[in-house]
């Protein structure tokens, strides 16, 4: 787990991570990036009124980035945020077993998105946000694939009440689009989002 760092404390060469995704942190380190810093944003992830996800998902990954930004001068900052969207219904963290029993009814057997925004800030301060879509379809779910999956709780903090790295990976018929981008974060485009501004992991 990275070290929690005071803010200052930072040189050109280091990253912190506006999310306390441990997934985010999982994909990070798949690629041989270790933020120096988590530093979870505290913002209103509410939607605004008629907001589309495409663009809710890039709002709060730039309001995420922008609101730690100020405080970690001299750092590379990434944030992201991912929305699971079936039509322009956003399908948020479950609150309970009974609304992600909901969520995943209304995902069964339909086509349903997931956007992906990321917002990277450079330490001279340029700012690049990008959205990723991924298109997934769910297979059919009988009322057995409902209860073990409610009772095994991976439903818990995800959006869409779903995790595809875990049980629900039996549930995906079709993906088209980038994995790791429904996982949390695309690592394609994190990745050259952050070169592209500079940034390379130290070796260790």
């Amino acid at each position: 787990m990275p070290e929690y760092v005071p803010a200052g404390g930072c040189d050109l060469t280091k990253l912190i991570l506006a999310s306390a995704s441990p997934r985010r942190l999982e994909l990070l380190a798949q690629i041989g990036i270790v933020p120096t810093a988590v530093v979870p944003a505290d913002i209103d992830e509410t939607p605004l009124r008629d907001e589309s996800p495409r663009r809710l998902a890039l709002r709060l990954a730039e309001q995420k980035a922008r609101a730690i930004a100020g405080d970690h001068a001299g750092c590379f900052i990434l944030a992201a945020d991912t929305v699971v969207a079936c039509g322009q219904r956003e399908l948020g963290k479950a609150a309970d077993a009974d609304e992600a029993g909901k969520f995943l009814k209304l995902l069964a057997g339909r086509r349903h998105r997931v956007y992906g925004g990321i917002c990277v800030i450079a330490p001279g301060g340029t700012v690049r946000t990008r959205v990723v879509e991924t298109r997934v379809i769910f297979r059919r779910l009988d009322e057995g694939d409902l209860a073990r999956y409610i009772a095994s709780d991976e439903w818990r903090g995800k959006a869409g009440a779903y995790g595809i790295q875990g049980l629900a990976a039996t549930f995906i018929r079709d993906i088209a689009g980038s994995y790791s981008n429904v996982v949390g974060l695309s690592l394609y485009d994190a990745d050259a989002m952050l070169r592209g501004l500079g940034f390379w992991p130290k070796e260790t």
